[in-house]
């Protein structure tokens, strides 16, 4: 069932501009696919799907190119146009981001190879990550803000 699911939501992103999951969650569900949000947010976790900018200043779901330096391009061009302030606490960064964008960047974080860097939970626009401890939060952050910046 996974399988037909993610495989109806690649034939889905690619043929219509779906901005949020809940957009997602209507067109499965008029392709006789019953699915959660939480169901969903795992798929486009699992399917590498991110946000791009689609046409009339809205932002759509597409599917990454399978090659390394496709795939670091769009990490980087997702970190670019997502983030839009970075603070810590302990061990763990917020990061704040467009509105809708936060999946997307907490994907590119969560597959990218940034020492110290354990993982990320998104809701919208916010994004907490957790950190192997206190003393990589800045070297993270200053990271992220390196990429972001694309220099």
């Amino acid at each position: 069932m996974k399988e037909k699911r993610q495989n109806r939501i690649k034939e889905i992103i690619e043929t219509m501009d779906i901005e949020t999951q809940d957009e997602l969650l209507a067109e499965l569900a008029k392709a006789g696919f019953s699915a959660t949000q939480a169901t969903i947010s795992r798929d486009i976790r699992e399917m590498g799907l991110m946000k791009t900018a689609g046409g009339n200043g809205r932002q759509k779901y597409v599917l990454l190119q399978n090659t390394d330096t496709d795939v670091m391009a769009k990490y980087h061009q997702v970190l670019s146009a997502g983030v839009l302030n970075l603070d810590y606490a302990g061990n763990m960064i917020v990061i704040r981001t467009v509105s809708g964008m936060a999946m997307a960047v907490a994907a590119a974080l969560d597959n990218m190879d940034i020492q110290g860097f354990m993982g990320c939970i998104a809701g919208d626009d916010t994004i907490f990550c957790a950190v192997r401890n206190e003393n990589f939060c800045k070297e993270i952050i200053a990271e992220i803000r390196r990429i972001a910046s694309d220099e």
